[in-house]
């Protein structure tokens, strides 16, 4: 998501544009409800870039210090799957997706290191180390997803959450491909610049571009409330455009943006430090995710 809007161009699905920036997918703006999607169509109050301290986030917190799985994060092109080790930030290819019809424009994973993606048209379930995709539900998703602990929109289960191109915080059921509405028009002048992020017990960030007045966004990395989908802080500006996806490891988050390059950002102060990715040039990334319950610290 960006806004004002940019597209990037790569197939019939991904519109095409001289900045070479992905489009956009977004489902219907009015809150529909499917089975197991939640409550939708409250409104939040319109966020805005402050110098506010972390959001208190009073759900789903561990009793550890996260998943006692490998450390991975994944980032993902429009049809290929890859694996960063957040420890020896060694970058690898998984392999091609098979199975999504179309092409990939983003990945998320759920407390039990389970991977969702989206098409335009379609969201699946992909086998993380085959990139194998099962069917699960149609419709016309966001590119902007994650998923946000137990406790947060629904006491139970973690629910898929995204932004679409009105600034409009909402939740995906998995099962229907139902979309509510959680926070209509909650980012104010800011948008999506294409990936969020939320970790049990820690905080909830995404990706911003634009601003009426500064800071300027292009591109930004802040704070949210899970709740609202509202931003409750500006981390700060990243040294990098067209951040399409954001992953969470260790403390720090995870940038790959639309020219092919990875970084790690180091949350208090925004800084980025770039990551070598092997047989990168020509990579353009669609998206990124991690699991919820990634460590909060760093585990080496």
């Amino acid at each position: 998501m960006r806004g004002p809007l940019f597209f990037l161009a790569l197939s019939a699905l991904v519109g095409c544009s001289a900045t070479g920036e992905r489009t956009q997918f977004t489902g219907s703006s009015s809150a529909s409800t499917g089975a197991g999607a939640g409550a939708g169509g409250s409104t939040g109050s319109t966020g805005t870039m402050g110098n506010g301290g972390s959001v208190a986030f009073d759900a789903g917190k561990p009793t550890d210090a996260g998943t006692s799985g490998p450390a991975e994060v994944f980032g993902q092109t429009a049809g290929t799957l890859y694996k960063l080790d957040p420890n020896t930030q060694v970058v690898t290819e998984v392999g091609n997706f098979k199975g999504c019809e179309g092409d990939v424009i983003d990945i998320a994973l759920d407390k039990s290191g389970d991977m969702f993606g989206t098409t335009s048209g379609s969201v699946y379930k992909i086998d993380k180390t085959t990139a194998v995709c099962t069917h699960l539900a149609d419709g016309a998703f966001p590119n902007s997803l994650s998923f946000v602990p137990a406790g947060t929109l629904d006491p139970n289960v973690e629910a898929l959450v995204g932004y679409d191109t009105d600034n409009n915080y909402i939740r995906i059921d998995t099962t229907t491909g139902a979309i509510s509405v959680i926070g209509a028009g909650i980012l104010g002048d800011y948008a999506s610049s294409g990936d969020i992020v939320s970790v049990i017990g820690g905080g909830t960030y995404l990706t911003v571009t634009g601003g009426s007045a500064p800071p300027y966004c292009a591109d930004c990395i802040v704070e949210l409330d899970p709740k609202t989908g509202a931003i409750q802080k500006n981390i700060g500006a990243l040294k990098h455009g067209a951040v399409f996806g954001l992953a969470y490891w260790g403390g720090s988050a995870y940038g790959f943006d639309a020219n092919g390059e990875v970084f790690q950002i180091d949350l208090p102060s925004a800084t980025t430090t770039l990551i070598q990715v092997p047989n990168g040039s020509g990579l353009i990334w669609y998206g990124a995710g991690s699991t919820t319950s990634a460590p909060l610290i760093p585990t080496q």
